[in-house]
């Protein structure tokens, strides 16, 4: 049988066409989803957009848990879909297998690292899909291709069977267009909470780090979310006397030494090729000192404590998904650094605190696509998607 889908969006590698019938009931039974290419699939190879990695790994004996968890539940996995090499990007183009189409916005990328998952997404072709998120590679896809995606609380969702990239950071996640459709995968990953929001927080100081698409969608979201609720929102600092600038490069640090005692062995061993930007993440993560692990890991731990700390056992802070609009497909490299350096600066908060962030999707007056999100404590996940699909359909 032909595979099933034309994948009009280019979000498809070349060894991930098949399909995988999910019991044939279950709550997720009649949906279809992609895995970005990262998750083990019993009996096919795991290419990490990197066709060295391919080449040099065995196939896979059995499912990643979270692929198991959805096959059981129902779905049926239509093969895997792209990723930016190991996952070392936000950008969303792979040097080897090219940039896939963000359907609501063709002019502008999908973003990264999850870029063929929010490509099949946004086109339709699958009902949701498996992403990743270490330093925001789905909340950022979510925000540009506008779309539901989750950074859930770390440890939560199982990484067994996931080709790593920071495992101190890294989370297994999920992107669908629609609310309930979000809803209904998280019912099947996720535990049930007693989460009751009772505060809102607004981060200024990442609020200030977007640009001023954002700024009306934000307040938009802050107003109506304190109604829901019956307060007043709270204006806060998430980095209090700090910059989130110096928690980014305490995360870029952190995150880079991990990374590099992960694949470093094998990068020295296989030389594989590399896009240029991701080929200088991975020379600079081999520079990382001890000593600068050692420093990044105590600031870590006093971040992670003033987050949770801040938000209590009953806080929700809203702030934006990315700094920006997705970029054009032809910006000059300084420009989407410059904006991955900023977006990294906002979706550090979550990764370094090991907390939950849902990214609720969002556009400008003209239709481009942008996320604004909340931000809630540890273990609130499921509760935290339904507080955003409640506020979500109270927005025009």
């Amino acid at each position: 049988m032909s595979f099933p889908i034309d994948d009009s969006v280019g979000a498809w590698v070349p060894h991930g066409r098949f399909v995988v019938d999910g019991r044939a009931s279950g709550p997720l039974g009649g949906l279809r989803f992609a895995a970005k290419d990262l998750f083990d699939v019993a009996g096919h190879g795991t290419g990490a957009g990197n066709p060295t990695w391919w080449a040099t790994h065995a196939v896979a004996e059995r499912h990643s848990a979270v692929v198991a968890q959805l096959l059981d539940a129902g779905a049926t996995l239509m093969g895997k879909v792209l990723t930016d090499e190991l996952a070392y990007s936000l950008h969303g183009d792979n040097k080897h297998y090219g940039a896939p189409i963000n359907s609501r916005a063709p002019q502008r990328v999908t973003g990264g690292s999850s870029s063929g998952s929010a490509a099949a997404v946004g086109a339709g072709l699958v009902d949701f899909a498996l992403g990743t998120d270490t330093g925001g590679s789905t909340r950022v896809p979510a925000s540009y291709c506008g779309l539901w995606g989750l950074r859930g609380t770390h440890g939560l969702v199982s990484t067994n069977g996931l080709v790593p990239l920071h495992p101190g950071f890294d989370t297994s996640t999920w992107l669908a267009q629609h609310a309930t459709t979000f809803e209904r995968v998280a019912q099947v990953l996720l535990p049930t909470t007693g989460f009751t929001a009772r505060r809102v927080l607004r981060l200024e100081d990442a609020c200030a780090l977007a640009d001023a698409e954002f700024a009306a969608p934000l307040q938009r979201v802050l107003g109506t979310l304190a109604a829901l609720i019956g307060v007043r929102p709270v204006a806060v600092r998430a980095a209090g006397d700090e910059s989130l600038e110096t928690w980014r490069q305490t995360y870029a640090t952190a995150g880079a030494y991990e990374g590099w005692r992960v694949h470093g062995a094998w990068i020295e061993a296989c030389q594989p090729a590399f896009g240029a930007a991701i080929a200088a993440r991975w020379r600079a993560a081999s520079q990382v000192s001890d000593a600068a692990a050692t420093a990044a890991d105590a600031a870590m731990q006093r971040i992670r404590n003033r987050m949770r700390t801040l938000l209590g056992d009953d806080g929700v802070a809203v702030l934006p998904s990315a700094a920006s609009l997705a970029p054009r497909r032809d910006d000059d490299p300084a420009t989407v650094d410059a904006v991955r350096l900023r977006t990294m600066a906002i979706t550090c908060v979550a990764g370094l605190a090991g907390l939950p962030q849902v990214s609720l999707p969002m556009a400008t007056p003209e239709g481009v696509p942008l996320g604004v999100s909340l931000l809630g404590p540890a273990g609130s996940d499921l509760a935290l998607i339904r507080l955003a699909a409640r506020l979500r359909a109270e927005l025009p």
